[in-house]
């Protein structure tokens, strides 16, 4: 049964912007990574559903690198529509995310942010990070460190141990308000240091972000090895 948070505006509020646009050179040599399968189906389309099957998703953008918005693969093509579109990406996550702000409609009051290589999301997370953003805070899945985390110095030393009862690991998707994560994009500017995520960009400008709890499986897939544990769960979850 869905959740009462799952309910949609109507019209649907949310608009999510999907960035695929990296050259996942650590994933090995070949197609982008987004794009290659985990067990038959393209990451990219595995990260894709659980929003374009949302009701209250409206419309959703995917930064795709350039030279594939205007010649995607036929099964990301065919896909296309007024609720489906592509932008070219740019050379940073930022660039990324800033090219699908711009091209998501004013009507998308709620803004989602995801990585296409997170095939695995879970329609319960993305409801959770919907209901936190629709409350007027910053969103962010995220997994309680469970690891001892060593801070280390050049090149193996280490510092030091680093509590871990407060640290989370950020997963996406990343929700907020609309004017807060489009304020956050226009404050920054060429010489600021480059966000790693959207919810440090709405920190450095001040507001509220909260985590959502999160599974693990909501993994994401960065290298070769990592691959290798997406099918593994792909047959898992079939």
């Amino acid at each position: 049964m869905a959740s009462v948070s799952s309910a949609p505006a109507s019209p649907p509020d949310v608009g999510v912007v999907i960035v695929a646009a990296g050259a996942g050179v650590r994933a090995g040599p070949g197609e982008p990574k987004q794009f290659r399968p985990i067990h038959g189906v393209p990451m990219l389309l595995r990260a894709l559903r659980p929003f374009t099957s949302h009701p209250a998703v409206g419309q959703v953008i995917v930064a795709v690198p350039a030279g594939f918005a205007e010649r995607p693969p036929e099964w990301l093509g065919k896909l296309l529509g007024d609720r489906l579109r592509l932008v070219p990406g740019g050379a940073a996550r930022a660039q990324s995310v800033r090219a699908g702000l711009q091209a998501l409609p004013a009507a998308a009051s709620v803004v989602l942010v995801h990585d296409g290589a997170r095939p695995f999301v879970s329609r319960e997370t993305i409801d959770g990070v919907i209901t936190r953003a629709r409350a007027g805070v910053g969103a962010v899945a995220a997994i309680p460190l469970s690891d001892t985390v060593k801070e280390v110095v050049a090149p193996t030393r280490i510092a030091r141990t680093v509590p871990r009862e407060h640290l989370w690991r950020a997963h996406t998707p990343q929700g907020f308000p609309r004017a807060m994560i489009d304020q956050a994009y226009a404050g920054l500017g060429a010489e600021d240091p480059a966000p790693t995520d959207d919810a440090e960009l709405c920190e450095r400008a001040g507001f509220p972000v909260d985590v959502v709890p999160d599974t693990p499986r909501n993994l994401k897939v960065t290298t070769a090895d990592d691959f290798r544990i997406a099918e593994a769960l792909a047959r898992e979850l079939r």
